[in-house]
């Protein structure tokens, strides 16, 4: 059993970890569907463009992370990009290539592209 010192060292050790990963009130999340349904719709390469995209455009206000089950199996591979003080945007059926599109139109020039979305109603 540890002692109650080296627990402390422990908790506070990984409280760090987890306060370099908490994200800016500020930053715009992208989030990636990558349950079962959108991996075999080839949602990891759609995960990996983006990632690399942001990293590589040095866009710290962005972070891009996944998530398990949307719900919306029949349109995956899902993007769903949330800014703050805006409504969130779902992008079905993505590809790499359409990845990058909503990178360069939404996420840097701010102009959601619809092509790509599905409303609140569930339609296209």
């Amino acid at each position: 059993m540890k002692t109650l010192e080296e627990l402390k060292a422990i908790r506070e050790k990984m409280q760090g970890q987890v306060g370099l990963r908490s994200e800016d009130a500020n930053q715009t999340r992208v989030v990636v569907g990558m349950a079962t349904c959108g991996i075999a719709s080839g949602a990891r390469p759609v995960l990996t463009t983006l990632s690399d995209a942001v990293q590589t455009k040095n866009l710290t206000n962005i972070s891009v992370t996944q998530t398990g089950c949307i719900g919306l199996c029949q349109y995956e591979p899902i993007v769903e990009v949330m800014e703050p003080g805006k409504d969130k945007v779902t992008y079905i059926k993505m590809t790499p290539e359409k990845a990058l599109e909503v990178l360069e139109q939404h996420l840097i020039r701010g102009q959601i592209v619809s092509k790509y979305t599905i409303n609140s109603e569930g339609r296209i």
